[in-house]
């Protein structure tokens, strides 16, 4: 098979806070039709690595180019309009009164509110096309800071679409779901992963019970460290599971889904 475009590069990255380091020496290379998982205890440095590859912080130390635009020598902002980027600290930064298809409208600008562009009809056609793809066009008139946490995450999955995106950084957006919110999500995160084999996604959560079917890759983050990654099948083990989280772990993979628990 050919190798894909290189969306995203990370080479050498370290990121220092107050004197600790946060991420160490992460070498790293994301390309299309790519499904990544990160998979990491809490304090890992998974979220450091997400809002890096989003364009949202700089590293102390090494290169990142994201679409071919070497961070520290690009326009950001723009940049961002064409990566799909669903977050916690996103979702914290929108407006509870806004309705949710403003919400996925303002994806179009990777804005925070709709006040400040311009969305033409076709664009709010979009918006309620990604919210009935994602189950909840029910929902467009209602306010963000209403709905559960469940629908918020759909409605934010529809944001990261709403300019066909190349890449796609989803930054555990299962946290805080129950298992009927988690089991929905992870099947349109399978619907997501069998579409549009241009773009790539990178997943991040702690659990492989989350990993969705059709997830071609795993990068595994100890301590802010790199400690394997590559093709899901080949990397995924128990032996490195239980290095990574520190606790001796099995592993199974049952119809399509993996399975682990201590012993």
């Amino acid at each position: 098979m050919t190798a894909g475009k290189v969306l995203l590069e990370f080479g050498g990255v370290e990121l220092i806070r107050d004197g600790r380091a946060i991420l160490q020496s992460i070498t790293w290379c994301v390309r299309s039709g790519e499904r990544w998982v990160v998979l990491g205890p809490n304090g890992s440095g998974k979220t450091s690595l997400c809002r890096i590859a989003s364009l949202y912080t700089h590293p102390s130390h090494g290169r990142v180019v994201v679409l071919e635009q070497q961070l520290g020598r690009t326009d950001v902002r723009a940049l961002r309009t064409r990566i799909g980027i669903s977050s916690h600290a996103v979702a914290d930064m929108i407006r509870p009164s806004l309705r949710a298809v403003d919400v996925v409208v303002t994806g179009k600008y990777a804005a925070l509110t709709p006040w400040w562009h311009e969305y033409s009809d076709a664009d709010r056609r979009q918006a309620m096309a990604l919210l009935d793809r994602f189950g909840c066009s029910h929902l467009s008139e209602a306010r963000f800071g209403t709905l559960s946490a469940g629908e918020r995450q759909r409605v934010l999955l529809g944001r990261t679409l709403m300019n066909h995106p190349p890449l796609l950084i989803l930054d555990e957006p299962t946290a805080g779901l129950d298992l009927a919110g988690r089991e929905q999500l992870v099947t349109h995160l399978a619907s997501m992963a069998s579409t549009d084999d241009r773009s790539a996604i990178v997943l991040v959560t702690h659990h492989v019970e989350e990993i969705p079917p059709g997830f071609t890759h795993v990068l595994l983050l100890s301590d802010g460290s790199l400690l394997a990654c590559g093709p899901l099948e080949e990397i995924l083990t128990a032996e490195r599971l239980s290095a990574c989280f520190g606790v001796a772990l099995k592993l199974e993979r049952l119809n399509g889904r993996w399975v682990a628990w201590g012993i």
